[in-house]
């Protein structure tokens, strides 16, 4: 009977063991989904920085040209100016 006691104090302790376990694992499962959740969060922001950024540099690209053009037409009136000998 003793025997029969003690196994069933062993198996006691081993479900003790593997409830421990669980939650451990449930813990360690709802850490993670925080973490992909946050991840989440943070992949949307670059995502949007990015677009931010090629927009930026398409308008930087833009912004460039438009210099040249105003650059080579103030050189267009100042030869015309030397030319009237001002």
């Amino acid at each position: 009977m003793t025997s029969e006691l003690e196994r069933i104090k062993i198996l006691e302790g081993k479900i003790s063991q593997v409830i421990d376990y669980i939650n451990k694992l449930t813990s360690e499962n709802e850490k993670l989904r925080q973490q992909i959740k946050e991840l989440k969060a943070e992949r949307k922001d670059f995502e949007e920085q990015v677009k931010r950024v090629g927009k930026a540099d398409a308008d930087l690209k833009r912004y460039e040209g438009e210099r040249e053009i105003l650059k080579g037409k103030i050189e267009a009136i100042i030869n015309q100016i030397d030319q009237i000998g001002i």
